[in-house]
């Protein structure tokens, strides 16, 4: 006879309070199975708040999660217009921020909690036999110091932008790029706003083909018109 495998009790370990880290935290507490969500930032969405200015390209229907929508129904909330573009800052504060502010949420989310490895507990490189049976262990930084979580599963929704890919084509740095990070923004600066004296009157190159190096390209073009000196590169 098969001997049956028991569940672990430990929590299933989100990384990440964004849009999908706290969609996947809704739909697991939906089911009634227990979360932790290990957030990095000191708050939800941090990477979006980061580029709060900008407009998104999907209206607000394809932006709510239907086990999200559930859980802020229960406290009165009401959804914007569905077919409204939301910048990345309304998205967080009419969405993300009153999604996780929930009962349901709310003590399941360790903010300033920055995942740094994961591993298999009680199993090194070297022993394999059964790992696939163990929890999860995660090694987690904090103000307080370094601790370990367990955890039963581990979903990874820490995104990728704050791991932007270096210049060159064949995925490494291009000579000087690594001396000259100072001087390089990943992502999309508020060019017109917060960060207008940066490139106000000067040459700016851009690198990139996709949706950020677009959208930097049009603000840097707005700011061209206005401020004299203004050069652009692409």
């Amino acid at each position: 006879m098969m001997k049956m495998q028991s569940i672990s009790p430990s929590p299933v370990a989100v990384i990440g309070a964004g849009p999908v880290g706290l969609a996947a935290a809704a739909h697991l507490v939906q089911r009634g199975l227990p979360v932790v969500v290990l957030e990095a930032g000191d708050s939800v969405a941090a990477h979006l708040s980061s580029y709060r200015q900008v407009r998104l390209f999907s209206p607000w229907r394809y932006n709510i999660d239907r086990a999200a929508r559930a859980l802020l129904e229960t406290t009165g909330w009401s959804a914007p217009d569905e077919e409204h573009l939301p910048t990345a800052g309304e998205l967080v504060d009419d969405y993300l921020a009153p999604l996780a502010g929930t009962p349901a949420l709310a003590s399941h989310i360790q903010f300033g909690s920055r995942v740094i490895a994961v591993s298999r507990d009680g199993f090194d490189k070297a022993k394999t036999a059964g790992r696939e049976h163990a929890d999860f262990l995660l090694q987690v930084r904090s103000d307080k110091g370094l601790r370990e979580v367990h955890a039963r599963a581990v979903i990874d929704a820490s995104g990728t932008w704050s791991q932007p890919n270096p210049l060159g084509v064949h995925g490494l740095p291009v000579p000087g790029e690594i001396e000259a990070r100072a001087h390089i923004v990943h992502g999309m600066p508020d060019v017109l706003g917060t960060a207008r004296s940066r490139y106000a009157g000067r040459k700016v190159l851009v690198v990139g083909a996709g949706h950020t190096a677009a959208g930097n390209l049009l603000a840097l073009t707005t700011l061209a018109e206005q401020q004299p000196g203004t050069r652009l590169v692409w």
